[in-house]
């Protein structure tokens, strides 16, 4: 193993062994039990040797693109006009095969006896000295490996047509080339592909292989082999899940009903099958889930699910994807979700909901030769550009029904349309929304065709829930059509999604611009003041946009390599590297001219989607597109220098917020705020009539930007803030307003209030850490026993990291 490893380090070890080999496919076989809260079943790989996998790494054309042999250009075929041929019940009758056995026992216990080597000197690559074996190295963590077996695909039915009459006389010779051939199938074949991938898996075995696992890796080795181009082309792996992997989170949901989702958890899908985590390695995969028949299993798959009965009192829910991705963007959710259902409208009411759309040409200008490898890829097919609002559907609680059907369905059509206004194509086919439970640790995630989204989003006024959605569908092109190469630059997916989801958020309101550019300039106010907090209060090395400097997407020999910090469970809590990325952009944004950007954003989407890019792919690109009377001093080596690669607050962001006027908007919250100061100076006694300050209606945005002001005055009388709870309804604005409102409680002690406090960190888990912390430094006995208390009632369904992170707080 070349990757060395500190126990009491917070990096994150990405362990599989890719530069030797790669996984092509995943099919996955699975069995849902919420009354042992465990997932067993089978995963299958199917492999093909780096050696046999054309590598390009110019930062300039694509870094850590992957080229199939003999691949076909993209057809143009449209997913979502399909739907899978594979039912759960398509069990297909495999013959026999030939037998090809290893003579030994496959477990991780008789790994050193039967070889003679312990798991830490055998060899996890080709050609390494005194090395006897090739050993596969995956992505593992809190699973119960059961059984590993090499799988036979040259038993599988129809397998005469992908190899016709080869010749092959050597039975492993036949398989690798069964697999080969059918990853190189053409896209405009994708069902076929898909229903091959299915019989194979289903083969029969042909010798059971040697296997260990340790704390972030199972290790497997056929004997005999000494490369990766002689291990077997198609594993099979039985295995569980454990109740506390930290992949998925069990738990209930608003209504009581038990659920389990992926957790987006710092350790990814590891947890829940192995794997090969590095965002290099991307494959396609198709899942069979079973589950009791009142549970509804929702996944990352490109169709929309039809369950099946299997057997009494249990259905099947089979989905897939085509479009090649990394490992950790899989992700499942099964409960008693309830599908919210839009009510029947005219034509006219859904022309208006959605909101703007692009010019029918928009798309067709940046049309050309599709850089990734091959696909059914929706920016090759004619017919996808005009759909500004892919099909979509809204999943909830039953308890949350009526908040979802009063936020998200109405909000979702106006933002996936503005979103097309301005990137064009949606890269998948469509979107399930998913209100996940309390316990949820951030806002949003989003995954392809599927994006969880917090309770907290629902309450209050639609902005926080249009403004989240738009982040969460920014993340369809940035962060998942397309990836980061290395991990450490997530400013290149979370920069992004923060940059875009106010233009978004604008066009789907139909703001007029300059109303736009007011609320814009709003939010960049209201996020310089979080950046500044952010950088005071965090540690420098987690303020590093591109913390490996030169060695960005470096990798070691094998393909191993770490993320630091990665397992920092503080890092979960940090915004350093969604402000930093937000703000460079919009100076970039700025420089160009912002008709000009996001034009060249529509090029560059058009050229790197279905790619892994590094910060240069995109900075050099952007740098050619900037005219030279416009790009002055700017180079990638500065950009690194002044804004990836150092801690703090960029120079060039520091002059500018130095040097720039504030908008009218934040300009009358001062105003606002300058009369609260006076309501609070005001003798108790005075009530003069006429003398009453009259307070304007603010936006939610400007009411953040008021509390923050106030939370700057050293006392506030609780009259004042009687006064303030009652003229804004603060308890029932959206819950950015309300953690301010709760901060203000904490400071001056206004018991009064606390009941809002303890109603936040019950309700809004996601954005309650903090208050635990100001509920504690204060050592008010009265607040730290709300702190305990809340925290006791929450812990057992908290999200690990953040009750890691609260613990340390209290005790």
């Amino acid at each position: 193993m070349d990757v060395p490893l500190d126990p009491s380090c917070d990096d994150l070890p990405l362990m599989a062994n890719t530069s030797h080999i790669l996984v092509k496919h995943y099919v996955l076989d699975l069995d849902v039990d919420f009354q042992r809260h465990i997932i067993e079943g089978t995963i299958v790989l199917f492999f093909e040797s780096a050696d046999r996998l054309g590598r390009e790494s110019s930062p300039t054309e694509g870094a850590g693109r992957l080229r199939m042999p003999g691949a076909h250009p993209a057809p143009g075929t449209d997913a979502r006009a399909f739907s899978s041929t594979l039912g759960p019940t398509d069990v297909a009758i495999c013959g026999e095969g030939e037998e090809e056995t290893s003579g030994e026992g496959g477990n991780r216990d008789t790994w050193k006896q039967a070889s003679g080597i312990s798991p830490s000197e055998c060899c996890c690559g080709p050609g390494a000295p005194g090395s006897e074996d090739f050993v596969l190295v995956l992505d593992c963590c809190d699973l119960s490996v059961l059984q590993v077996e090499a799988v036979d695909v040259a038993a599988a039915p129809g397998r005469e047509e992908l190899t016709g009459s080869c010749g092959l006389t050597a039975a492993s010779a036949l398989r690798r080339r069964i697999v080969r051939e059918l990853a190189a199938l053409p896209a405009d074949r994708w069902r076929e592909q898909l229903d091959r991938w299915a019989r194979c898996s289903r083969a029969p075995a042909c010798g059971e292989l040697l296997f260990d696992t340790d704390a972030w890796s199972l290790r497997i080795r056929k004997s005999g082999a000494r490369t990766a181009a002689e291990f077997p082309p198609a594993v099979r792996i039985r295995y569980r899940t454990q109740p506390q992997g930290q992949s998925l989170t069990w738990t209930s949901d608003q209504s009581g009903r038990p659920c389990v989702y992926t957790a987006g958890s710092p350790v990814n899908n590891r947890a829940l099958f192995p794997c090969q985590e590095p965002p290099v390695a991307m494959s396609t995969w198709q899942a069979t889930v079973r589950a009791a028949a009142s549970f509804v299993v929702l996944m990352s798959g490109e169709n929309s699910a039809t369950p099946t009965q299997v057997r009494e009192g249990h259905r099947s829910w089979h989905y897939y994807v085509t479009m090649p991705m990394p490992a950790s963007t899989f992700t499942v959710a099964v409960g008693s979700w309830m599908e919210v259902r839009p009510e029947t409208c005219t034509t006219d009411d859904v022309v208006a909901e959605r909101g703007p759309s692009s010019p029918p040409d928009a798309d067709q200008r940046c049309m050309g030769v599709c850089g990734h490898m091959d696909f059914p890829c929706r920016f090759r097919d004619a017919s996808t550009p005009a759909q500004a609002v892919p099909p979509y559907r809204v999943f909830a609680p039953a308890s949350l029904g009526g908040a979802c059907h009063e936020t998200v369905l109405r909000l979702l059509p106006a933002c996936l349309s503005a979103a097309h206004s301005v990137l064009g194509t949606h890269p998948f086919c469509r979107l399930d929304v998913l209100i996940v439970p309390a316990n949820f640790s951030s806002l949003g995630m989003a995954s392809p065709h599927l994006v969880f989204l917090s309770q907290s989003a629902l309450t209050g006024r639609s902005p926080l829930c249009g403004s989240r959605l738009c982040h969460e569908i920014a993340h369809a092109w940035f962060g998942l059509a397309i990836g980061a190469r290395d991990w450490t630059e997530e400013w290149l997916s979370e920069g992004f999604a923060t940059h875009l989801e106010d233009v978004f958020w604008a066009r789907a309101q139909q703001l007029a611009p300059d109303e736009a550019r007011e609320r814009q300039e709003l939010r960049a106010c209201l996020r310089w003041r979080r950046l500044r907090d952010e950088t005071r209060d965090s540690p420098d090395e987690m303020q590093v946009l591109r913390p490996n400097k030169e060695k960005t997407g470096h990798v070691s020999d094998s393909g191993s390599s770490v993320i630091r910090h990665g397992l920092n469970p503080e890092k979960a809590f940090l915004q350093v590297h969604y402000l930093k990325g937000y703000f460079l952009l919009r100076f970039l944004a700025g420089r160009l001219g912002d008709d000009a950007y996001f034009s060249f954003l529509r090029r560059f989407v058009q050229r790197f989607h279905g790619q892994l890019i590094l910060s240069q792919d995109f900075l050099q690109m952007l740098l050619e597109n900037i005219p030279e009377e416009k790009r002055l001093d700017l180079s990638v080596e500065g950009i690194f220098r002044d804004w990836l690669e150092s801690s703090g607050i960029p120079q060039p962001l520091q002059t500018e917020r130095q040097a720039g006027a504030e908008c009218g908007l934040a300009r009358q919250v001062g105003a606002e705020v300058a009369k609260w100061n006076r309501v609070n100076r005001r003798p108790r006694k005075r009530k003069r009539r006429g003398t009453e300050a009259v307070f304007e209606k603010l936006l939610p945005d400007q009411l953040v930007l008021l509390l923050e002001h106030l939370l700057e005055q050293k006392t506030l009388h609780p009259r004042t803030l009687q006064s303030l709870e009652k003229t804004y309804d603060l308890p029932q604005q959206d819950a950015e307003v309300r953690h301010r409102w709760c901060e203000l409680v904490i400071k001056h002690r206004y018991t009064r209030a606390y009941g809002d406090v303890e109603r936040f960190l019950r309700e809004d888990q996601a954005m309650g850490v903090y208050l635990y912390g100001e509920l504690m430094v204060g050592e008010d006995a009265r607040q730290q026993q709300l702190a305990r208390r809340c925290f006791a009632l929450t812990q057992e369904q908290m999200d690990r990291g953040a009750a890691r992170v609260v613990a340390a707080m209290l005790f």
